[in-house]
This record gives C-alpha cells, sequence and structure tokens, in this order.
C-alpha cells in the first residue's frame, strides 16, 4: 500500500513544481494562443511521438479534432503515426528515424504547427522532424523532460516538465496537453 501511496506522491509533488514554475505556465499560456491564432489562420497542429509519448500524441490531436468539453466542428490536428502501412514502409525501406521528418516534408506548410513529445528530447525521429519543420517555416513545441535534451535548440516553444522520471512526465504531459485543448477550444469557439 505504502508504494502506491509513493508513486501518487511522486506525480503530485512534479505537477507542483509545474504548479510553481511561472516561466512555465507563460510558456503554456503562449501555446494556447499561439494554437488559437493557427486554426484562425487556417492551419493544421501535427503531433508525433514514441511510445507512450505517441499515445499522448495521438490522444492529445484527438482533443482538438474530435471534441474536448464542447459539441463544435473538428480543427485540423492529426498525430502523424496513424498509418501503420506508412510507418513500416518508411521504417524498412529507409530507416526509423526519418519516418516523422519525411511526413513533415510532404504535409508541412508554412504556418503549420508540430507538437513533439519526447521525455528525453533527444529521440532522433522527432529532432529531425523538427529540424524539416523550421525548414519549412512551421512552429516547433516541444513537450521533454527537465533537460529538453537536443528539441531544446530547435523548440520555438519548450514545454519542459521539470522531472526526470519517464512517467511522471508523461502523466504532466498529457496534463499540460489537455489544459491547452480545453483553453484553445474555448478561445476558438467563444465568438
Amino acid at each position: 500500500m505504502n508504494i502506491i501511496k509513493d508513486i501518487i506522491n511522486a506525480s503530485i509533488a512534479v505537477k507542483q513544481q509545474v504548479l510553481l514554475d511561472e516561466k512555465l505556465l507563460k510558456t503554456i499560456a503562449e501555446v494556447t494562443e499561439m494554437v488559437t491564432g493557427v486554426f484562425r489562420n487556417g492551419n493544421k497542429v501535427l503531433f508525433c511521438g514514441n511510445g507512450g509519448s505517441a499515445a499522448d500524441a495521438q490522444h492529445l490531436a484527438a482533443e482538438f479534432s474530435g471534441r474536448f468539453y464542447i459539441d463544435r466542428d473538428a480543427l485540423p490536428a492529426e498525430a502523424l503515426h496513424t498509418n501503420t502501412s506508412y510507418l513500416t514502409a518508411v521504417a524498412n525501406d529507409y530507416s526509423y528515424d526519418v519516418i516523422y521528418s519525411r511526413l513533415i516534408k510532404g504535409l508541412g506548410n508554412k504556418g503549420d504547427v508540430l507538437i513533439g513529445l519526447s521525455t528525453s528530447g533527444n529521440s532522433k525521429n522527432i529532432v529531425l522532424a523538427f529540424e524539416q519543420a523550421k525548414a519549412k517555416g512551421m512552429i516547433t513545441v516541444g513537450f521533454t523532460g527537465a533537460t529538453g535534451g537536443k528539441m531544446k535548440g530547435l523548440s520555438d516553444y519548450l514545454i519542459n516538465v521539470p522531472s526526470t522520471d519517464t512517467p511522471r512526465i508523461q502523466e504532466s504531459h498529457i496534463l499540460l496537453g489537455h489544459i491547452i485543448c480545453q483553453l484553445v477550444e474555448e478561445k476558438y469557439f467563444s465568438n
């Protein structure tokens, strides 16, 4: 029973650190405004991640393209890893490292947003996707752990959860992603 309480307390402790991090909270507010503007301009938001972060990326994309709280029209958002035929072909024929950068080259447009989730900030396929997104004039948002890793220098907005513990980082990523989805939905559909 104590181990269960310890894990819950560890998750709460990370979220309390987030709550006290004024710079991080300001970044979340800025990302909310930016994504709302991107949707208003007719652009889209693309997500990518690996493993549990891929699941979180897909979850957050669905909050925009489906609905969050409001019964409303879909917003143009998609997770880049949902086409398994593409993923397996490109990973087999080229490299797993380029699965996202190839899609960004083909689907990304200037003014679109790429949101990458990587607890280390060093996932090569996401780093390469961010490089391609920057080359295309896209806006990059990195969801990482404490250091930001290699994604730090490639992120226009860095949401770096103050932890090095992968599960606790991912739990905060979904919390912060939900906050952004809720606020964007409220702002975009408030008129």
